[in-house]
């Protein structure tokens, strides 16, 4: 039985969305020490934007709304707790949990799918 304050419905609009454990900041560049993987993250997702690619960040404390809107998101907190964040979710789809994505990753998983050789061989029917 599914929860009814979950939405299945797609709402995602951005490429990238980002699910946050609950952080005093998401720059990492307030206290006393700096977060490097925070810059890190800062830094990728500057990078994948540059490129066009729409990206959006959730903060618990901010935006709960937008854990319980996707159902894949709202899922893993139930099944994990929030030890399965940070979420990162690309074109819809959970790539990655417990941890921020690399620049390399996201690139990756952004990467258009591209056909092999051997499917275009079937469409265009040759042997």
């Amino acid at each position: 039985m599914s929860d009814p304050t979950v939405s299945t419905a797609p709402t995602a609009t951005a490429d990238v969305e980002i699910f946050d454990p609950p952080l005093c900041c998401p720059t990492g560049l307030c206290g006393p020490v700096l977060d490097t993987t925070l810059i890190d993250l800062s830094e990728a997702l500057l990078a994948v934007e540059s490129d066009g690619v729409t990206v959006t960040r959730h903060q618990m404390a901010s935006d709960p709304q937008a854990f319980m809107r996707n159902a894949d998101v709202y899922r893993l907190i139930r099944e994990h707790q929030l030890a399965i964040l940070p979420v990162t979710v690309v074109r819809g789809r959970v790539v990655k949990t417990g941890e921020y994505p690399t620049l390399q990753e996201l690139e990756d998983e952004l990467e258009p799918c591209e056909p092999s050789a051997e499917s275009e061989s079937a469409q265009t029917g040759s042997n």
